[in-house]
């Protein structure tokens, strides 16, 4: 697996993973998250895929854009990433924020096909406003001082308390990779600037290249209700229940998760749609 550093986004560089051979896919994680978010898939997904496991902007080790304007700088970075790395429409597959995004980029054009695992976007005010509590909480807390945070992380109750909102068995994770993600929660420069624009953000478009739509049965940040909301915006979509995972399915259920991934590249390998 190689970690190169990607130029894209109006003269930015994002950092990404690379891995496999085959169609491109690009997988895109969550506010606060980082491309490890896909570590569990990505041998997975490799074996099927050119994949591409991305820092976003203000993320990670991407650097912060200059003028985040919320989704529509997210979509025009992602998509100048697209060109200036010479990938033609690549799948893409988002969780959360990164969902939103995937499912963006199709209705944009930019993206041969899309899954999106507990998308943002089809949340209420109030159910938004409760998701950014949950989540500023979980930032104030990336700021305990590194050293305890290696010896919290080294038991069961550590992870379970930081985790435990985020995937349903925090058990999977190990103390290295804990540490890594609340260190990323930590430095991610972007979380104000993508949690101010999130609140008023709603996923409205109709894209018409096959969609998957994925939600953790257990998801506690953005509740399984909002599935419902989904299917109704989006009825050409196909709908999955990730049974038994939280909002974080790649660390509770790997094999679901890929497959889900794989069920939406190859129906776009089989029946592709029309592109305008």
């Amino acid at each position: 697996m190689t970690a190169p550093e990607r130029s894209g986004g109006v003269g930015m560089t994002l950092h990404s993973v690379r891995k496999g051979t085959g169609e491109p896919l690009v997988l895109i994680h969550g506010i606060g998250h980082h491309w490890r978010a896909w570590e569990p898939v990505i041998d997975l997904l490799a074996e099927h895929h050119d994949v591409i496991a991305i820092d976003l902007p203000g993320f990670g080790r991407s650097p912060a854009p200059a003028d985040n304007q919320g989704m529509p700088s997210a979509v025009a970075a992602l998509a100048e990433y697209f060109a200036e790395t010479g990938l033609d429409r690549p799948h893409v597959a988002g969780n959360s924020l990164g969902g939103a995004i995937a499912l963006e980029l199709a209705a944009a054009g930019h993206a041969r096909s899309a899954t999106a695992l507990s998308p943002a976007g089809f949340c209420t005010p109030a159910q938004v406003r409760r998701a950014l509590s949950i989540l500023r909480g979980h930032r104030v807390g990336a700021f305990t001082p590194t050293p305890l945070l290696k010896v919290f992380y080294r038991t069961g109750f550590g992870k379970a308390f930081s985790f435990g909102w985020l995937v349903r068995d925090p058990s999977v994770l190990t103390a290295e990779r804990a540490l890594a993600d609340t260190l990323a929660l930590r430095g991610g420069r972007g979380f104000g600037a993508v949690a101010r624009h999130g609140r008023a953000y709603a996923y409205t478009a109709r894209p018409d290249v096959p969609v998957t739509v994925a939600w953790g049965s257990r998801d506690r940040i953005f509740l399984p209700v909002q599935a419902g909301v989904a299917r109704e915006r989006l009825p050409d979509a196909h709908h999955v229940a990730l049974d038994g995972c939280g909002h974080v399915p790649m660390s509770d259920n790997p094999t679901m998760v890929a497959e889900v991934i794989l069920h939406t590249t190859t129906a776009a390998t089989i029946r592709p749609r029309a592109h305008s």
